[in-house]
C-alpha cells in the first residue's frame, strides 16, 4: 500500500481548514484515511500550523511521500529538517511578510517619490559645500 502524506479539507464553504493526514493514495481526497497528524488553518493570522512532528517523521521514515503543500507545512514545523538535515527551504515565509506586495500604481508612485528625494537631497548636498567654503573664506 503505497501511503500518502497529504490534507484534507474540512470546514464550511468559504472557511476551510485542513487535517494532515496519512492515507492511501488510491483513496479520494477527503475519503478514508489511517491516521492524522496535524492541522492547517490557513484563514487565521498568522496560519496556524499544528502537526504531530513524531509521527510525521514515522510515517517520511517509514516510505510515506508527502504533498507538495504538506512538505511545506512540514518545512514549517521543522518535522522536515530532521528527515532530511540541510534540505534548503525553497521559500522563506519571513521574506514575504517583510516586503508587502504593491500594485503597479502604488510602485510607481513610490518610485516617483524616491526620484524626488534624490533630486532634492543632491540638490541640497550641492547647495552645502558651496556654503561651507563661502564662510571658511
Amino acid at each position: 500500500m503505497a501511503v500518502k502524506l497529504r490534507l484534507r479539507r474540512e470546514g464550511t464553504t468559504k472557511r476551510p481548514f485542513y487535517r494532515v493526514v496519512a492515507a492511501d493514495s488510491r483513496s479520494p481526497r477527503d475519503g478514508r484515511f489511517i491516521e492524522i497528524i496535524g492541522q492547517y488553518r490557513p484563514l487565521e493570522d498568522p496560519s496556524g500550523i499544528d502537526i504531530d512532528n513524531e509521527r510525521a517523521l514515522h510515517w517520511l521514515r517509514n516510505g510515506a511521500q508527502p504533498t507538495e503543500a504538506v512538505e511545506q507545512l512540514l518545512r514549517i514545523s521543522g518535522a522536515w529538517e530532521e528527515f532530511k538535515p540541510g534540505d534548503e527551504r525553497k521559500r522563506d515565509r519571513t521574506a514575504a511578510a517583510s516586503e508587502p506586495k504593491l500594485s503597479k500604481k502604488a510602485r510607481a508612485k513610490a518610485a516617483e517619490a524616491a526620484e524626488a528625494a534624490a533630486e532634492a537631497a543632491a540638490s541640497s548636498a550641492a547647495d552645502a559645500p558651496e556654503e561651507a567654503t563661502e564662510g571658511g573664506e
